[in-house]
């Protein structure tokens, strides 16, 4: 699985959205777009991605570019498991 795929699966998951993340692609808004992803959806996925991926995420690395669109979100990922 890639990364996307399995943000993607997160977000089917923490935000109950089924089937419709599987239509979201890396320009796909996410906050502000989903209804399902408020500020309680965003610290489960924050902590769902530090429990699938083995990171830590800290209060000054979190902003609202992080979760504008699944690529940004993606981005994020990819930077936190490179350093």
């Amino acid at each position: 699985m890639s990364i996307q795929t399995d943000i993607q699966s997160m977000l089917a998951r923490s935000l109950q959205i089924g089937a419709r993340a599987d239509a979201l692609n890396t320009e796909s808004p996410l906050l502000g777009a989903l209804p399902e992803l408020d500020s309680m959806a965003v610290v489960n996925i924050l902590t769902a991605l530090e429990d699938h991926f083995g990171f830590t995420v800290d209060d000054d690395e979190i902003s609202a570019e992080t979760f504008a669109t699944l690529g940004s979100l993606v981005a994020f990922v990819e930077r936190k498991l490179e350093s």
